[in-house]
């Protein structure tokens, strides 16, 4: 199964878990966003999802909100605690795309991806409340990822 992984801020293609999801066996690609030019970020995942065929696009927290603000005609995505309110980004509808949030998230709100799944209908299991903290990086969280990645790649 091939990834695209678009890293959080102040993370980067070999962050703790694009690492981890090679580890897992998935194969990753994940570009290198800049930090502070959203604008470059969108258009460095574009061109990066335009070059090859990926199964599912993976998204983190500042990269939830590019990988949101991408058309990824039928390719599923899923996103973790998707910064997209905060950073103004106006979601483009996907085929299949599953959330995960933390209910102890200190930095998203949860607030906003139930709103952004109301906003979209999505059904009642793509919004998985789990997770330790904003990184996502705890066992539980790492486990859905897994899971929600897996799931979406074969609807």
């Amino acid at each position: 199964m091939k990834i695209l992984y678009l890293h959080g801020l102040g993370s980067g293609p070999e962050g703790y878990k694009p690492t981890w999801l090679r580890g897992q066996g998935l194969e990753v690609v994940a570009p290198q966003l800049v930090d502070d030019d959203l604008a470059a970020s969108i258009e460095i995942a574009r061109r990066s999802f335009a070059s090859q065929r990926f199964d599912v696009v993976v998204g983190s927290s500042r990269g939830g909100a590019v990988a949101l603000a991408l058309d990824t005609s039928s390719t599923p995505r899923v996103v973790i605690a998707p910064a997209w309110r905060r950073l103004g980004v106006d979601p483009v509808a996907g085929p299949v795309t599953v959330i995960l949030h933390s209910p102890h998230d200190e930095l998203i709100p949860l607030a906003d991806s139930r709103e952004l799944a109301a906003r979209w209908q999505l059904p009642a299991d793509s919004l998985l409340e789990v997770g330790a903290r904003h990184t996502m990086s705890d066992p539980a969280a790492l486990a859905a990822l897994l899971e929600a990645v897996r799931r979406v790649a074969v609807a």
